[in-house]
C-alpha cells in the first residue's frame, strides 16, 4: 500500500514538474508550489463517477423512451379537448351565422383548432424523435 502511495505521489510531482517547466521559469520569482489532492478522495470520486456514467448509460434508453410517451400521452390528453371544443362547436353550428351563440361558436372552434394542432404536433414529435432517435 505504502509503494502506490509513494508512486501516486512521484507521479504527481512528475506532472507537476512538467507542467512548470514548460511554462519556463521567470526571473526573480517565487518555486512554484504545487498542490496535490488527498489520496482518499481521488478514488471516490473516481468511483462516484464510473457509477453516475454506468447509472447515465442504462437510464438513457429509458429516458428517450420515456419522452416519446409522454409526447403520445400529451397528444391523446389534447384529443380530449378537442372532442369537448369541437362537439361543442358541433352544436352550436345552426347559429354561426346568426343568432345569440354566434361568438360561443367561433371561441369553441378556435379552442377546438388550438388543440388539433397541440395533438398533431405532440404527435408528430413523438414520431420524428422514435424515427431518428433525437435526444431533447
Amino acid at each position: 500500500m505504502g509503494l502506490r502511495v509513494a508512486g501516486r505521489m512521484a507521479g504527481e510531482r512528475l506532472a507537476g514538474a512538467a507542467s512548470g517547466s514548460a511554462l519556463g521559469p521567470v526571473s526573480g520569482s517565487a518555486p512554484a508550489v504545487t498542490q496535490t489532492a488527498a489520496p482518499a478522495a481521488a478514488p471516490a470520486t473516481r468511483r462516484r463517477s464510473s457509477v453516475m456514467r454506468g447509472l447515465g448509460g442504462f437510464v438513457r434508453p429509458f429516458s428517450r423512451v420515456g419522452g416519446i410517451v409522454f409526447l403520445e400521452v400529451a397528444g391523446v390528453f389534447f384529443l380530449l379537448f378537442v372532442l369537448v371544443f369541437g362537439g361543442m362547436a358541433w352544436r352550436l353550428r345552426d347559429g354561426v351565422t346568426q343568432g345569440p351563440h354566434h361568438q360561443e361558436f367561433l371561441v369553441a372552434a378556435a379552442l377546438a383548432l388550438v388543440f388539433l394542432y397541440l395533438c398533431v404536433s405532440s404527435f408528430w414529435r413523438a414520431r420524428q424523435r422514435s424515427r431518428t432517435g433525437i435526444e431533447r
